[in-house]
């Protein structure tokens, strides 16, 4: 629904002032008007994703030293329990005992470019839900009153699936990943020494990009809800999706050993079946809704 549309239809009211981006006179907002409330929510998003990097920036090297190399060392969490699973299983070759490599930083000012770069990776990660919140509270207000109530906590959910995703991303996909990159070599005669970009490079990308492929539910909802996915159309493609998300898990971690396929594959997996839940659950609204 446009925004100049769903405005026109002020037949209700949710109580809750602070969605209210129109003028207090109750006419309908202007273009300009509707892009000037943008502006500041923008802004406002913006803003707490730099009050965040500038914290992060002022504790920039306990950050780094705990959070950001904390994958490239064998006394990791995740390397830990490799090891306790290589235990079990017997399959010794999934324990991490070490990681032959060293970084490095090539330019004179790599050092301080990356400080900058974490710091704001850090500051979006802490100001997600804040920075969503204020998003929404733009998108609200032009919602009917049903698609209010059916969208009700989708921030609180939204930011839950990044904050698992991007936990996921930085203790799972990310570890091993580094451990596979790190200890494949051609030849025991060359050295592994990579730039501190690279590094980061692959420890960023993999944790933001767990943190949105997460978001598979909510997607799933607002799919469902436009029309365009059914849950019959995701069953129908399950097998398909499966596979997807096999070589996806496969992409992630390109270690060839198909346990740490499957600790990838499997959230996904079940990300999938929650998001089938959740189209079904829409269809059996709108269906109800037409009763």
């Amino acid at each position: 629904m446009a925004l100049d549309q769903a405005f026109d239809q002020r037949g209700y009211d949710d109580g809750d002032d602070t969605d209210q981006i129109e003028p207090g006179d109750g006419t309908e907002m202007s273009f300009l008007e509707h892009l000037e409330a943008l502006r500041w929510h923008l802004l406002r998003a913006f803003a707490s994703i730099f009050v965040f990097a500038i914290i992060a920036f002022v504790y920039i090297h306990e950050i780094f030293d705990l959070i950001i190399l904390a994958p490239s060392r064998p006394d990791f969490w995740a390397y830990r329990q490799l090891c306790r699973l290589a235990d079990i299983t017997g399959y010794a070759d999934l324990c991490v005992k070490k990681l032959d490599f060293q970084l490095q930083a090539l330019g004179m000012s790599d050092n301080f470019t990356m400080g900058i770069t974490i710091s704001f990776i850090i500051g979006l990660a802490f100001a997600f839900p804040y920075a969503f919140w204020e998003v929404w509270r733009f998108i609200k207000p032009g919602l009917k009153i049903t698609e209010k109530n059916a969208a009700r906590g989708a921030v609180f959910f939204v930011s839950m699936l990044f904050l698992m995703g991007l936990l996921f991303g930085y203790y799972v996909a990310s570890p091993l990943a580094i451990n596979f990159l790190a200890n494949w070599q051609l030849s025991p005669q060359i050295k592994n020494q990579y730039d501190i970009t690279s590094y980061i490079g692959i420890l960023a990308t993999l944790s933001l990009g767990c943190a949105l492929m997460f978001q598979m539910p909510m997607i799933a909802f607002v799919l469902s809800k436009v029309g365009v996915l059914t849950p019959s159309f995701m069953r129908t493609f399950r097998k398909h999706a499966w596979i997807v998300i096999l070589v996806v898990a496969g992409v992630i971690t390109p270690s060839p050993d198909i346990y740490s396929q499957l600790l990838v594959a499997f959230p996904l997996v079940i990300l999938y079946e929650v998001s089938i839940l959740v189209s079904r659950s829409v269809q059996r609204a709108r269906l109800a809704e037409l009763k």
